[in-house]
């Protein structure tokens, strides 16, 4: 019988000189007996902590500084804003006949101008106008409507600068005028107020965190830490904490870039495991891009005029006087370097007064609020629209900037059957009695205490169901390039 043992079964002893660790007399983890993790037999310096080299890194707040979040309990939330009070009509023509206007109706829009209505008639690129006794008028609902209009200052519209069988003119409603003792006309038309319906659904948002039961007991030697206060030595516990960030920044991301499913779009036309179609949800950037206002091209720093223009078109709007901008990096500076311009050594100038300027100290150039005409603004860089991870570091981004109106909007209800204030820019989730679907959070497997499946590891989920109400989006800007 013989035996064979391995080579260096017994050990061996090598002298040393010196009396130091050598890998000759000392344990080593540079093979792969003993592991690559060290490469010396001794412990070097460690930095347990992590650097934090991106600083904050989460994007959400947005919606915090802006709006509310309410509850629901439907999957479709729907309310409704009021239309403009006075009558107007875009479009008009000019006939072959003498005095005679036309403009063409639709299901949303009707004639309900009355015969005995004063109007003034405008042509939008002269600045030409005239007023007129409305003489004549078509019933509502012909498909084409007919007004004949007599120019209190002239003959005919034509001698009052409004060429027969031209278009593009605007006119207007600004009262009405009845002879002493006469009764209103029998084809008076009673204007009945009528609202604009608008709504939006939820969508369901999720992720999932998983780590096996043998990684929860593995001890790192970087003392973990995250923004929501994460710490310790179980590397998994980052993971963990790291994820729930970047769940609660989608929460707010799902809102503001959000999509409704188009009728021909792919995502529409895409059938999910369980059968049920896709819809999307509309978030504020699409919200704003069909009905709101959106500037294309803008830029501050070159000159108040454009911005001048902005507040026109306010004013043509709900003109309301508190307002905030949320801006990336460029515009921000366009705004400081236009505002700056213009208290350039004028005694006129915008900065001296205000913002603790003034002429005989240096500018603070970094302007956080101003007024302009019967405005406010407040200015604020937006992270979303600058960070590398998202919008920012682009040589073109799409999206520059928004202006919001500050505030709250008056709307109908119609589940409540009463009228509501509501914040312009507000967030609803779904919640009941039964459950709360804002924020959920729940752990399943075998590991970490849950035990709910034969599974042996530990899975963290994360549910929310949820979409953005932005009201009155007439009132808000788009900044694009």
């Amino acid at each position: 019988m013989a035996f064979t043992s391995p080579s260096g079964a017994f050990g061996s002893i090598v002298p040393s000189q010196v009396q130091q660790a050598l890998a000759t007399n000392y344990l080593t983890f540079d093979s792969a007996s003993g592991g690559g993790t060290f490469a010396k037999q001794y412990l070097p310096e460690i930095y347990e902590n992590e650097v934090e080299r991106y600083g904050n890194r989460t994007l959400s707040g947005f919606l915090r500084m802006v709006g509310a979040e309410m509850p629901m309990t439907s999957d479709q939330v729907i309310w409704s804003e009021q239309n403009r009070l006075h009558i107007a009509y875009n479009s008009v023509s000019t006939t072959a006949t003498t005095n005679q206007v036309s403009f063409a109706e639709s299901t949303t829009i009707v004639n309900v101008i009355s015969v005995g209505s004063t109007v003034v008639i405008m042509n939008p690129t002269t600045g030409v106008e005239a007023k007129c006794y409305v003489s004549a008028s078509t019933a509502p609902g012909t498909g084409t409507a007919l007004l004949t209009l007599l120019p209190y200052t002239a003959l005919d519209l034509s001698a009052a600068g409004f060429a027969v069988s031209l278009s593009g003119f605007k006119i207007f409603v600004y009262g009405s005028e009845y002879s002493k003792g006469s009764a209103i006309n029998s084809n008076y038309v009673s204007v009945t107020p009528s609202f604009t319906q608008f709504s939006n659904s939820p969508i369901i948002i999720r992720s999932k965190y998983t780590v096996n039961g043998s990684d929860t007991a593995q001890i790192g030697w970087v003392d973990v830490a995250t923004e929501d206060g994460a710490t310790g030595y179980l590397w998994y516990l980052k993971a963990a904490s790291e994820t729930r960030l970047r769940f609660e920044d989608y929460l707010e991301m799902s809102v503001v870039e959000g999509e409704l499913a188009a009728a021909s779009s792919a995502a529409i036309g895409f059938t999910p495991p369980n059968g049920k179609p896709l819809k999307g949800t509309q978030g504020l950037f699409a919200a704003i891009k069909a009905r709101g206002n959106q500037v294309t091209g803008f830029s501050a720093a070159a000159g108040i005029a454009n911005f001048d223009a902005v507040l026109k078109n306010l004013d043509t709007q709900g003109a309301i006087e508190e307002n905030m901008l949320f801006l990336n990096r460029q515009t921000s500076l366009d705004f400081d370097d236009m505002l700056a311009a213009l208290s350039a050594g004028s005694a006129g100038g915008v900065a001296y007064g205000l913002f603790e300027n003034s002429e005989q100290m240096s500018l603070n150039l970094g302007f956080t609020g101003f007024r302009r005409g019967s405005y406010d603004f407040y200015k604020t860089d937006w992270k979303y629209l600058n960070d590398a991870s998202t919008r920012g570091a682009v040589a073109s981004n799409a999206i520059d900037g928004v202006l919001l109106p500050a505030g709250t909007s008056t709307v109908y209800d119609e589940q409540l059957g009463t009228n509501i204030r509501r914040p312009f820019l507000h967030v609803r989730y779904r919640a009941s009695q039964a459950d709360d679907r804002r924020m959920k959070s729940w752990t399943t497997g075998s590991v970490g205490g849950a035990y709910t499946s034969d599974l042996d590891a530990m899975e963290i989920h994360f549910l929310s169901e949820r979409c953005l109400c932005v009201q009155a989006a007439n009132n808000f800007v788009l900044f694009t390039a």
